[in-house]
């Protein structure tokens, strides 16, 4: 590792690095680093979508699907409308391009980030829920026999054990939440992995080496340092600039652990400590080859669970835009409503609409919208009417209905016609 590190440390003395950036500057670097500003393809192909997971490196997946799955709508912000079957073939059929696993959170991950991310397999004992955790003391017998099942009838469902322990409860006698469980284990810990998921979203189990690519699992497992390293290079390539912080942040290490991988980066040159006004919490990094655009030209709509909008703290301080999910909060307490996506337009954010899909009737509706102070009402409404027209034809629902809530409502719905 320090060999490959030196090396890049010389390429790079050729070049002074920048030591300051501006707030606008490092907004700029971290939509491009994102994805942001570029001419989005007239029809996305699977090349597109490796450019994306080799950009952003994992794609959150969250169970809500009041508009679409999480994990289908970053690639729609930078891409536009595509072929959801890409990120299936991508996500489940070979060659594999990702995988299931914990990262941010449950995230489908860039395969070649598996060996980086052994060490959490590893440390399940330590790193995994109390109750997944105690099923190896509890349920010797049971995970056994999930892990046999798996062997040999993997890819298989919880619920499909299910049924077979169902058939033998009388000699069994364990439930769903146990087989659930043992499930989970053997997850986190690497033996198992989702080789797909069926109608229900449920995950369908295989053994880790019947899912993953060959060339993947027959790679050495690095040292912690290392695999911090890996981890904390793809965080500083998806982000362009961000704190320590936000770079342990992306893959969820703890900052003992990312403090020297992010050391290691900076004497090789690969990450350049910079200041960014209002930035004073533990100062900032930029990735070496980030681009600082002049200016950015976007216009998308940003999923609660967007790496960009990963770290609340993050976002607020380029963007000035306070923003909580209000999904747990009590409907009569909601400021702005249940699954609320902010709007990129050009560099800035400079609304938010409450949406729900609804398949019944075939309609995405817009609940409330709301501007961001100093935006253009007129400007914004018809970028906005353009996006939200763009994700009704790709989630193939045939109209857009507009509740004029918000203080934006009443404009977005004339604008929508």
């Amino acid at each position: 590792m320090a060999a490959s590190l030196r090396s890049v440390a010389a390429g790079s003395e050729a070049k002074r690095p920048r030591e300051r950036l501006s707030l606008t500057e490092a907004r700029r670097v971290a939509l491009a680093a994102q994805g942001f500003g570029r001419p989005q393809p007239v029809r996305p192909t699977m090349r597109d979508i490796q450019a994306t997971v080799n950009r952003l490196a994992q794609f959150q997946i969250d169970s809500i699907n009041i508009v679409a799955r999480a994990h289908y709508l970053p690639l729609f912000s930078r891409l536009g409308p595509y072929d959801t079957t890409l990120l299936h073939r991508a996500a489940e059929r070979p060659p594999r391009r990702l995988f299931e696993y914990w990262g941010h959170e449950a995230s489908l991950i860039d395969v070649t980030l598996q060996p980086a991310l052994r060490w959490r397999m590893a440390a399940a004992a330590d790193e995994a829920w109390g109750r997944i955790r105690r099923i190896r003391e509890e349920r010797p017998d049971l995970l056994e026999f999930v892990r046999a099942e798996i062997a040999d009838r993997g890819p298989i469902s919880a619920r499909e054990i299910e049924h077979d322990e169902q058939r033998e409860r009388s000699n069994w006698g364990w439930n769903w939440s146990a087989v659930k469980t043992c499930l989970e284990w053997l997850f986190w810990t690497g033996e198992i992995s989702a080789a797909d998921r069926n109608r229900q979203f449920e995950r369908r189990y295989d053994l880790m080496e019947r899912v993953l690519p060959s060339a993947v699992t027959r790679q050495p497992t690095p040292a912690r340092e290392e695999a911090a390293v890996r981890l904390i290079r793809r965080a500083a390539q998806a982000l362009g600039v961000a704190t320590s912080r936000c770079l342990a942040d992306y893959f969820r290490i703890t900052q003992a652990r990312a403090r020297p991988a992010i050391e290691a980066l900076v004497a090789a040159g690969e990450l350049i400590a910079v200041t960014v006004p209002g930035w004073a919490d533990n100062g900032a990094y930029l990735w070496h080859t980030a681009r600082i655009p002049r200016r950015i030209k976007a216009s998308a709509l940003l999923s609660p669970f967007d790496s960009l909008v990963f770290e609340r703290r993050r976002l607020e301080q380029l963007f000035d835009f306070h923003y909580r999910i209000e999904i747990y909060v009590p409907q009569a307490k909601r400021v702005y409503g249940y699954y609320v996506y902010p709007f990129l337009l050009e560099e800035k954010l400079v609304a938010r609409v409450d949406l729900k899909a609804d398949r019944v009737r075939g309609v995405l509706q817009v609940l409330s919208a709301w501007r961001e102070q100093g935006a253009d009402p007129v400007e914004v409404c018809c970028a906005l009417a353009g996006e939200l027209t763009s994700m009704a034809s790709w989630l193939e629902l045939g109209a857009v209905e507009v509740q004029p809530r918000g203080d934006l409502g009443p404009d977005l719905a004339l604008a929508m016609g």
